[in-house]
């Protein structure tokens, strides 16, 4: 296998000119001839470029509307041809087809026209069809081919050049090879992707996930794992939109986390105030509204000050300069918001640790989507949890009714409760958690976590009493027997709102009525494992 090859004849074809008038003056000054197509040949005229239009070469014009152009053995044989096959070289000579050295091409925008909502007839003519055959065919011949799909490869293709005299080496064809067969496999993937969407088809016989990278890690969740971070092109704001404004590089955990944080935080819309949540190993301590976002921030932190220490901060609306000197009371990871005014970004500037995160916007909690777990042997896919309740679907099953601040605090408790890992338990006042119980084997369990850490806060508040009593709980499933519902008594819960639907669900309603609870039943569950 040769290891240097000189490029002397190049197709240019793409979609996307950013950089095409560079690169065409830089190859034809190494005296590469260039050969195109359509709007980049015009594109490269226009220049002052000598180009040869791939219809010269085929003898066939473009036909089909553009349909049909490069699918020709002219251009195909130049691509394929195996260079030290005599066979090969013979047929090459015998029906005068010239080789072709570096392909440089990339796709019709099947993504942008998907995401911009075109209609099903518009997509369809988005599918590039005869850029991935070109660019798998020069993958696969990698031994004497070149083949770039990404603009940000131009500047690395010029600078190999240059280091070996107009020719490339092995491992950088190779490399090359690479990212072109992964480029046509994500477009394969989103074609695939969109069309089985556009069909109703929620399981398709074959998925495929694709991603770019944004970002190579230090380490995974530990420091013996590699990781990196990639991102899917969807563009929902958040953790793979966000843009950093200072701080070190975000860690695997602090990315997860981070993600965990905003994604709860966008629950609460701005139109009704101000909302912080805090988030730690993916759990949040402590979620509250105020009048301002200095009172949410606050009120969130006095759920659970021990467990706020390094954590990680989300807002629904700008951090402003009195936010910011309140967080920047204790050590903070991230602090994730949609945008951060001048003076927020001075009071951070002397925490040289902490990143600031902004994202242009909320993500929308009711927005259709995929999760995917990966298990031995493939993969878990399942409908985005987008599951809402609103104060018309509650089902009053005792017989006393909640007022309307318990239903208020129930509704807020069961929001949070979607973002607490089962069993979960949430005890919340006057719209803030006083008490969050996460991740425990038995339900009861996380009522007592919960209700314990309201007790250490009480204290460390110099409050009289824990503000869990006259609360209201949230349980993401329900309640299999009536202790767990009990120790929500003890606790001083008044209200409660849970799924309902077990077989001993007339035992834990007559239970409640003893105690003189209201409790609601949603009929919808938040398992989150």
């Amino acid at each position: 296998m040769t290891e240097l090859v000189p490029v002397r004849r190049a197709l240019l074809s793409v979609s996307d000119k950013t950089g095409l008038i560079d690169l065409g003056r830089s190859l034809a000054a190494r005296g590469v001839e260039l050969l195109s197509t359509g709007g980049t040949a015009k594109a490269l005229r226009e220049a002052g470029l000598e180009v040869k239009d791939v219809s010269e070469v085929t003898g066939f014009p473009e036909m089909m509307d553009g349909r049909v152009k490069t699918l020709h053995p002219m251009v195909h044989g130049g691509l394929l041809a195996l260079r030290d096959n005599e066979a090969h070289v013979m047929a090459m000579e015998e029906h005068g087809i010239g080789p072709i050295d570096l392909l440089v091409v990339n796709l019709y925008p099947f993504e942008a026209t998907v995401a911009k909502g075109a209609d099903y007839d518009d997509c369809i003519e988005n599918i590039d069809i005869g850029g991935p055959a070109m660019i798998r065919a020069a993958a696969k011949n990698h031994a004497f081919v070149n083949v770039v799909v990404d603009t940000e490869d131009y500047a690395r293709l010029l600078g190999e050049l240059d280091r070996h005299d107009g020719a490339t080496c092995l491992k950088f064809r190779r490399k090359l090879a690479q990212i072109a067969y992964a480029r046509t496999g994500a477009y394969d993937a989103a074609v695939s992707t969109w069309m089985a969407k556009a069909l109703g088809d929620a399981q398709p016989r074959r998925r495929v996930f694709a991603g770019a990278l944004a970002q190579g890690l230090r380490y995974g969740e530990n420091p013996h794992q590699q990781a990196a971070f990639y991102i899917d092109g969807s563009e929902r704001p958040g953790i793979a939109t966000a843009k950093q404004w200072q701080g070190k590089e975000l860690s695997y955990n602090n990315i997860n986390d981070t993600d965990a944080a905003f994604e709860l935080v966008s629950e609460f819309l701005p139109a009704n105030g101000p909302a912080c949540a805090i988030i730690k190993h993916a759990n949040p301590c402590g979620v509250a509204r105020g009048e301002t976002l200095e009172q949410a921030y606050r009120r969130a932190f006095d759920c659970d000050r021990t467990s706020a220490f390094g954590g990680i901060v989300a807002l629904n609306m700008k951090l402003d300069e009195p936010t910011a000197r309140a967080i920047s009371e204790i050590f903070t990871e991230v602090v994730i918001a949609p945008a951060a005014d001048d003076a927020a970004k001075e009071v951070f500037a002397a925490k040289k640790n902490l990143r600031l995160l902004t994202t242009g916007g909320l993500a929308n909690p009711a927005a259709a989507g995929l999760t995917y777990r990966q298990v031995s042997g493939g993969l878990l896919v399942q409908d985005k949890d987008n599951g809402r309740i609103e104060a018309s679907d509650l089902k009053v099953v005792t017989k006393r009714a909640p007022t309307e601040a318990e239903i208020a605090d129930m509704l807020f408790a069961w929001t949070v409760a979607k973002h607490v890992k089962s069993n979960a338990i949430v005890y919340v006042r006057d719209g803030a958690t006083v008490g969050v119980g996460a991740g425990q084997m038995s339900r009861v369990d996380s009522c007592r976590i919960a209700a314990r850490k309201a007790e250490d806060m009480a204290e460390a508040l110099g409050l009289d009493a824990p503000l869990t009593k006259g609360c209201a709980v949230a349980s993401d499933a329900f309640f299999p027997f009536a202790d767990g519902l009990m120790a929500a008594v003890e606790a001083g819960a008044t209200a409660v709102i849970q799924p309902g639907g077990s077989i001993r669900d007339e035992d834990v309603i007559a239970a409640a009525d003893e105690a003189g609870l209201a409790m609601v039943m949603t009929g919808m569950r938040h398992f989150r494992h």
